[in-house]
């Protein structure tokens, strides 16, 4: 399977290991692609499992709706389950990092039903992070999302230079060279950067609050990440109503591309677990 459709929107996926198997679906964060993915699919794969990376809303060139209303988290989520009736998947096991970290831990809450277990890579628990905005820290740490909330300035300041601003950042940001340059390429193609700024300034627009995690969860965590709170990190277990793991890993923010034996080490753990 190489893409799936949603409400007139066509996803590319990169569908890989044998089809009858237990389903990972691995969910990229922003600016990435499934390819932040591709060494721990290749491990993933190797143990037997089928993996399912999307690219996500925004990220598709077919699934890049206009108006930040279309990036809601209800949307993001449907968006995942749709993914999972495509591949004849009843339950799948979930990996998200950055915001797919969010949307591993809104299907963690919601959709018990659908999600086997989730690693969530980065990302703390939402209720975590509003808590530390408050008295942790995590205010400042985000900050960056309220810029991303100006019209068409941040376009124009990270595609400065064919794009080479946005590739900067991430390489100075701890990712390998090829994969900035490609994160950094996709967002350059047009609209492209808009699309996936859309996902943060749809955060005005959001209602319903996740609730605790009724899954199996792994959670890591990158020492040196720059984006999250301790205060985030550690008030994270408090929202999980199931069997919970927490792990700090001496890197930073790019755990699937920097820590990808780590990562699939977590997943094949909590697959053996609830098979």
């Amino acid at each position: 399977m190489d893409t799936y459709a949603r409400d007139g929107l066509v996803f590319q996926v990169r569908d890989s290991g044998p089809r009858g198997a237990e389903a990972v679906v691995c969910l990229h964060g922003f600016p990435q692609d499934a390819r932040a993915f591709g060494a721990v699919g290749r491990r993933l794969t190797a143990a037997g499992l089928r993996v399912l990376a999307p690219d996500q809303r925004g990220y598709s060139p077919g699934a890049r709706p206009p108006g930040r209303a279309a990036y809601v988290l209800p949307e993001l989520v449907a968006d995942v389950l749709a993914l999972a009736d495509a591949a004849g998947a009843r339950r799948v096991h979930v990996v998200g990092h950055d915001w797919g970290g969010v949307v591993a831990w809104a299907l963690a809450a919601a959709h018990p039903d659908r999600v086997r277990s989730a690693t969530v890579l980065s990302t703390p628990h939402p209720a975590a992070l509003r808590a530390a905005a408050l008295r942790g820290g995590q205010a400042l740490r985000s900050a960056y999302a309220a810029g991303f909330q100006v019209p068409a300035l941040p376009e124009r300041l990270l595609l400065a230079r064919s794009g080479a601003a946005l590739r900067t950042l991430l390489a100075r940001g701890g990712l390998p060279g090829e994969l900035a340059d490609g994160y950094a390429r996709r967002m350059a193609e047009p609209g492209a950067l808009s699309a996936a700024l859309g996902w943060y300034r749809a955060l005005p627009l959001q209602r319903a609050r996740t609730g605790p995690a009724a899954v199996p969860v792994a959670f890591l965590h990158g020492r040196h990440d720059p984006f999250f709170s301790p205060a985030a990190v550690h008030g994270t277990a408090a929202h999980v109503r199931a069997p919970f793991t927490s792990r700090r890993l001496p890197t930073g923010h790019w755990l699937p591309e920097r820590e990808p034996a780590a990562v699939a080490d977590a997943v094949l753990d909590l697959v053996a677990r609830t098979s």
